[in-house]
């Protein structure tokens, strides 16, 4: 695969991510959802980090953004910033 085809991919992926970080999607989000249907609702999330069976993971970017922390793969906590 060339550099030029990756580099378009990864842009493609970003963008269809970018656009499900939205205020409609935030509002459905709630505590004891499973991380497989955030995944479902959001998409894959731009980043995600955990220790001791807690999770925490990101969708969008610095200027729009969905934060949701897990406890064994069920939402405790959620936030956004920058929604539309």
């Amino acid at each position: 695969m060339s550099t030029r085809t990756l580099v378009l991919l990864t842009f493609c992926l970003v963008l269809a991510a970018c656009g499900k970080v939205n205020q409609q999607n935030y509002s459905r989000l709630h505590v004891g959802m499973g991380k497989a249907e955030v995944e479902t609702l959001l998409g894959a999330p731009s980043e995600c980090a955990g220790a001791l069976g807690l999770t925490s993971c990101t969708w969008g970017d610095d200027k729009a953004f969905i934060s949701v922390q897990y406890a064994a793969d069920q939402v405790v906590v959620f936030s956004g910033h920058g929604l539309k």
